[in-house]
């Protein structure tokens, strides 16, 4: 296992988390945001002195990729080069929309074949949203969507479907099918980062510091549902 520091920006909100040997040792969460430019950089600074006073050093730095805010991961992604090439650490890269996946796969009560549906808020009623079965294997790739009530049809009627992040909770309304689940209060947040990531190290996954740049929502186009001729 690894001591890996854990930046999460993709949103309003703002953490940041220490693992090491899988166990959160530390973790900052703010959720007044967007504050990202005042709060992140003493958050990282709260985690290496908590890490250097335990005389652990960290092997790597893994950073939410988006997609999210353009500002917000601009913040976090060069924070996180700046930790790597500071102290010459390896960097791990998290899809924003996995990682909003982890806790309800650890805490809430995924049912037998239900799909996952994780959405991040944008203009009007478009949603940046994936949908992946319980072990985040790719139902429907990330793009950004326009939602009607036939959205998601195909996947709810073979069964439930979770929706959730800040991008479900406009959909409430739209998705009254009967297999749709809305699971309110779930943020990606850098503690939740700490299985992906450390798969990612386990594995050698790791992304050139130099060239790596994160996804921003704007970097997808909406798909807008098609009219009846």
């Amino acid at each position: 296992m690894a001591c890996i520091l854990h930046i999460e920006t993709s949103t309003n909100v703002c953490s940041v988390a220490v693992s090491l040997d899988g166990e959160c040792i530390f973790h900052k969460e703010d959720f007044s945001g967007p504050n990202h430019a005042a709060t992140l950089g003493g958050y990282v600074r709260e985690a290496v002195s908590f890490t250097d006073s335990h005389a652990i050093p960290f092997d790597a730095v893994a950073v939410s990729c988006g997609p999210g805010s353009y500002t917000g991961l601009r913040i976090g992604v060069s924070l996180a080069k700046g930790m790597c090439y500071g102290r010459a650490l390896r960097l791990i890269s998290v899809p924003t929309l996995d990682l909003m996946c982890v806790p309800l796969l650890l805490g809430e009560k995924v049912e037998e074949g239900a799909l996952l549906c994780p959405m991040l808020d944008a203009r009007r009623m478009e949603v940046y949203a994936e949908v992946v079965d319980r072990g985040l294997r790719k139902v429907q790739e990330t793009k950004a969507q326009v939602v009607d009530a036939d959205t998601y049809k195909e996947f709810l009627d073979k069964g439930k479907v979770y929706f959730f992040g800040n991008g479900s909770d406009k959909c409430r309304d739209i998705i009254s099918h009967e297999n749709a689940v809305f699971v309110p209060d779930v943020h990606p947040l850098a503690k939740n980062m700490m299985p992906l990531a450390e798969q990612r190290y386990m594995r050698e996954e790791f992304e050139d510091v130099a060239y790596f740049e994160p996804f921003y929502l704007k970097d997808f186009v909406a798909i807008k549902p098609k009219k009846m001729i």
